[in-house]
């Protein structure tokens, strides 16, 4: 299937800025889930509780963006009425929303349109696009040196210019077919990436930004999706839509520690808002399973009437509504965390992917659809 500091910077739909106080160069543990200088365990969602908001987005209103892949625009919805508010128009092949490292800007990922729009979260319009070439999706290096555009139909992650799109570097790994979504060690200084076409994961020394290591998944009989760190940092967690379930890597060695089963066509992984659960979509099955980070086993499985296709999204900033696109039935699920149940059930255009729940808490963005740090 298909910048400036950021005390400084503005809303122009244009850059995404480099937080003060970051290093360029080496990452510090305190970026990613642990205070300068502390001795306690670590926990890189700490900073995206409820009650996290950054000041950065405390005025921005509470909407979801959602890109419709055939339909070539975006639906905004309300988070409060659950009813379409806008829609506007984008690039060719709209795949995901993706917040910037600063928090500032949207961007929408416009895959065969070579390009990426712009969003102004404090407003929900549309800017000016931006030329960059085959964004399937886009991250951030966690020290913010750098945006990674992941070119999915050129096999490649193109390194980029945070505040320009500038194009600065670029990694090419023929064997990685199909490269898709990211995940970065706790210590930031390694990223986690899905081959989906070539069964495999890679893993890259953002120092060099070369590939360490390559791990292939299921003697090649896997479909890698989305990648997600525990809150610890010592498990990565990978759907593999082919095998109905995540594999459980450790981070170190790269080596499969498990194997969770799920449900047909997992796909999407979200943390809770306590950092506690796991939201799992399961596509083919129409269900989501929450999973225990800690005991690392499926304590239920929500159930999505039929018809019904889930796939990816975000959760809420208070964490009480998980919200999924359904990739195959042109419409968007509003799930109820505390129940399991629909709270709503949004009709959008054709070829719904990976929306954008806004705003979301945490210091800083890396990337998809909302990984918060």
């Amino acid at each position: 299937m298909l910048l400036a500091a950021c005390g400084g910077a503005t809303r122009n739909g244009h850059g995404t800025a480099h937080r003060p106080g970051t290093s360029r160069g080496d990452v510090s543990v305190d970026q990613v889930g642990q205070p300068a200088g502390a001795g306690g365990p670590i926990d890189v969602y700490r900073f995206d509780g409820p009650r996290d908001l950054s000041p950065a987005v405390a005025r921005d209103p509470a909407l979801v963006y959602v890109p419709n892949s055939m339909s070539n625009t975006v639906d905004v919805i309300s988070q409060r009425t659950f009813k379409i508010v806008e829609q506007f128009p984008t690039g060719e092949l709209p795949q995901h929303v993706t917040p910037a490292y600063n928090l500032q800007t949207l961007y929408v990922d416009n895959d065969l349109g070579n390009s990426l729009t712009p969003i102004d979260p404090r407003t929900g319009r549309p800017g000016t696009p931006i030329p960059v070439e085959d964004p399937y999706n886009l991250y951030f290096t966690p020290d913010g040196r750098y945006a990674i555009v992941v070119e999915e139909r050129l096999q490649t992650l193109a390194f980029r210019n945070p505040n320009t799109m500038r194009l600065e570097r670029t990694l090419y790994d023929p064997t990685c077919r199909g490269i898709d979504h990211l995940d970065f060690s706790a210590d930031g200084r390694y990223a986690f990436a899905s081959c989906e076409f070539a069964a495999r994961m890679i893993k890259i020394d953002l120092s060099t930004l070369k590939v360490v290591s390559t791990l292939v998944l299921a003697n090649g009989y896997s479909s890698p999706q989305d990648v997600k760190l525990s809150p610890d940092g010592t498990v990565l967690y990978t759907a593999d839509q082919a095998g109905g379930g995540l594999w459980e890597i450790d981070p170190i060695t790269f080596k499969v520690i498990g194997f969770l089963r799920t449900g047909a066509g997992a796909h999407g992984l979200y943390p809770s808002r306590n950092a506690k659960l796991m939201y799992v979509s399961n596509r083919a099955a129409g269900t989501v399973s929450v999973v225990s980070f800690e005991t690392r086993k499926v304590l239920a499985t929500w159930v999505i009437p039929s018809p019904a296709s889930p796939d990816m999204g975000g959760v809420s900033a208070d964490g009480s509504t998980l919200w999924l696109s359904g990739r195959y039935n042109a419409e968007v699920y509003a799930i109820n965390t505390r129940t399991g149940r629909l709270r709503a059930r949004i009709p959008v255009g054709l070829g719904p992917h990976g929306l954008c729940v806004w705003p979301q808490p945490g210091r800083f963005s890396l990337g998809h659809t909302g990984m918060m740090r």
